[in-house]
């Protein structure tokens, strides 16, 4: 059976998912909000998202994402808490889209090659819960070449207005199904879990619905 491959994303009300973590995770075009999940940071939110980590047996990231990383959980498994979410990181096997030279210095880790999305496609041979954390632009390749089995977006309510967005202009139109009830964290937060339907679909709301 081939393995699933699931994008996890943080993002705000207005589908801004650029530097949730803190001010300098990323800057890019002057982004002023780095940080702006922290305040709303709760124990569902925590739960699931330890629970998605602990399921995963291999993780995807993008350059940037893959930098942050490996700078920061290499130095966080001891104990529980982020020991634990450190200590799986270092054990599975790890891979980067990158069109550059990344340091592969964090054990277990290999570069995509030049086509990095059927290189993650092709890991469903390989394994069977594949993650792709953050690595927005990334995503923007997986999205738009229906390359991924869920979309797992926690939507905080919240409006920034400028940033890197998961559907920019632009987006490639596609159709997505629900794959399960949303969840509400203590904060406001919402998992929202989406699978791939096909391709966009229009109609005419003065024609006669189904079934009426």
């Amino acid at each position: 059976m081939a393995g699933r491959i699931t994008i996890d994303l943080f993002t705000t009300l207005d589908g801004v998912a650029q530097a949730p973590g803190g001010p300098e995770e990323d800057t890019s075009y002057g982004f002023p909000y780095g940080g702006w999940q922290a305040p709303l940071i709760d124990e569902t939110v925590g739960r699931q998202v330890t629970e998605g980590i602990d399921a995963m047996d291999a993780l995807v990231l993008g350059r940037w994402t893959y930098d942050i990383f490996a700078a920061y959980w290499p130095q966080h498994t001891e104990g529980d808490g982020e020991g634990r979410i450190g200590r799986k990181f270092d054990e599975i096997p790890k891979y980067v889209a990158s069109r550059g030279t990344p340091a592969l210095d964090w054990r277990g880790t290999t570069q995509l090659g030049t086509d990095a999305v059927a290189d993650v496609a092709a890991l469903r041979e390989r394994h069977e819960n594949i993650h792709v954390i953050g690595s927005i632009g990334f995503v923007h390749s997986l999205l738009a070449a229906g390359a991924y089995d869920e979309l797992r977006r926690w939507v905080y309510p919240l409006v920034i207005g400028q940033g890197n967005k998961v559907f920019p202009d632009g987006a490639a139109p596609a159709t997505l199904e629900l794959l399960g009830p949303p969840i509400a964290s203590e904060n406001g937060a919402v998992l929202l879990r989406y699978g791939p339907a096909g391709p966009l679909r229009t109609g005419d709301m003065t024609d006669p619905q189904p079934g009426a």
